[in-house]
């Protein structure tokens, strides 16, 4: 099994900058990407950002150029650097591993717990 461990949302005024961090751990057999998605209240969960194990990124076009998707292959975790943030990023953020336990050894997704991230001022 594979279990998510999120930090790093909270509170920031628009204009600011927050740095989430979702760390992998388990038994792992294999990953092929991680990323993040956000949903809204009354809104669908959409994609924000993933990475694959090589490097490979893809970005939701709302924060192509604010937002930074990078990993740390060795720690099994993935970290979102969100800049200029806005209302509209005001979002439950939530970490998306796809990768393959020891248990089946067949890829699936796996979720994170979820984190909170409010933009106001």
């Amino acid at each position: 099994q594979v279990q998510l461990v999120e930090s790093g949302g909270g509170l920031v005024q628009p204009g600011g900058s927050l740095r989430l961090s979702c760390a992998a751990s388990g038994s792992i057999f294999s990953w092929n990407a991680m990323g993040w998605y956000r949903q809204a209240p009354g809104k669908q969960r959409e994609l924000v950002a993933v990475i694959t194990r090589g490097g490979n990124t893809n970005y939701a076009d709302s924060v192509k150029g604010r937002f930074t998707i990078s990993r740390d292959n060795a720690k099994n975790t993935v970290y979102l650097q969100m800049n200029s943030l806005k209302p509209e990023d005001t979002a439950v953020y939530y970490c998306n591993f796809y990768g393959a336990g020891r248990a089946t050894m067949i890829p699936e997704n796996y979720w994170g717990q979820g984190t909170q991230v409010t933009v106001s001022s």
